[in-house]
Order: structure tokens, then C-alpha cells, then sequence
């Protein structure tokens, strides 16, 4: 029988963590310490493996639900959910550490280090204090987010100091730190 949420908002911990079935592989998990916790038992290659979908309450019922669904569908393309579900959170964490301010400083290191084509040292420092007038508005911003409009707002609040020049050549090389950062990947 599936699950309603009364019965979870009901459900008392006891001495032992108690399994409350939902259907197609999926539990509410009530631990001895008062958590609830949903789980999804499913088989991958003749194994089986347990899920965790998250916590009750922040994760109702219905979003239980769904996110079950999702692992089924996943599991019936012959991928494993709790695979998947780990290679999100490094992708997730690559892109977070992919910022502008740290992809500007990999491009600037590499121009340095060209041979005959690298920058001079005075060009090296120029350009690292152009970039640096971007990383109070897009510097954080993982560069997969940052859209056209965002850089043209940062380079516009240069332009509005009257540092024309500046502006122009920020946004030079804010176009050679994206090319570099498509190439990259």
C-alpha cells in the first residue's frame, strides 16, 4: 500500500530504524534518533544497491516520487542511479571550481608561458589588472553561466569611470578567456 503523508508525519522512531514502503522499491526510512529518511532498494547487474533520495521533509512525497521515477527510468536505459547520482556532484564541483576569475588566471599563466608568443611581463600585468576589473561583477560566476549581457553590464560600468581604452581591451580579453575556456573543455 502507498504511502500517504499522514501516515509519514505519523510515523514514531523506535529502538529499531522502522521501513515504511512506498512501492516500486522506495521506503521512508525512520531511525532510532527521529529522522526519516526515503531510500530506493533496485537491482544493476543482479546486485542490489539502496538509493538516498533525501530527507523528510525537505523532500515531500511527491518529489520522492518523481525522483523514484526518474531512477527507474534510468535503471531501464541500463545506468546506474547512484553512479549517476555521483557523477553529477563532480560535475558539479568542476564546474563550480570553473569561475571566470580562475579560468582568467589559467589563460594569463598560459600566455605567459608561450615561448617566442608568450606576453612580455609588462603585458602580463596589464592584462591581469584588466581582468581583475571583471571579478567584482562575473569573477565568481561559473563561466558556463556567464552570458553576454553579464559581461557587457561589468564592462559597461568601466566605461561609465571614462576609461574607454580600458573597457575595449577588457573586453578583448574577456573574449580570449571564453574562446580559451570552450577550447579547454
Amino acid at each position: 500500500m502507498a504511502l500517504t503523508d499522514i501516515a509519514i508525519r505519523n510515523a514514531k522512531p523506535g529502538a529499531k530504524p522502522i521501513k515504511l514502503a512506498d512501492g516500486g522499491g522506495m521506503f521512508l526510512l525512520v531511525t532510532p534518533a527521529g529522522g526519516k529518511l526515503w531510500r530506493l532498494k533496485y537491482r544493476v547487474e543482479g546486485r542490489e544497491k539502496l538509493l538516498a533520495i533525501g530527507r523528510y521533509p525537505e523532500i515531500g512525497l511527491s518529489d520522492a516520487r518523481r525522483r523514484r521515477e526518474e531512477a527507474r527510468s534510468l535503471i531501464a536505459q541500463g545506468k546506474d542511479p547512484s553512479r549517476e547520482k555521483q557523477r553529477d556532484k563532480v560535475r558539479s564541483r568542476i564546474n563550480a571550481a570553473d569561475t571566470f576569475t580562475a579560468i582568467a588566471a589559467e589563460y594569463c599563466a598560459k600566455r605567459k608561458r608561450d615561448g617566442e608568443k608568450g606576453w612580455s611581463p609588462a603585458t602580463a600585468t596589464r592584462s591581469e589588472y584588466l581582468l581583475s576589473l571583471l571579478n567584482s561583477s562575473i569573477g565568481r560566476l561559473p563561466v558556463s553561466e556567464i552570458e553576454p549581457a553579464d559581461v557587457l553590464v561589468a564592462v559597461r560600468k568601466i566605461e561609465a569611470k571614462g576609461n574607454l581604452e580600458s573597457a575595449r581591451r577588457t573586453l578583448q580579453l574577456a573574449s580570449m578567456v571564453f574562446r580559451y575556456a570552450v577550447a579547454k573543455r
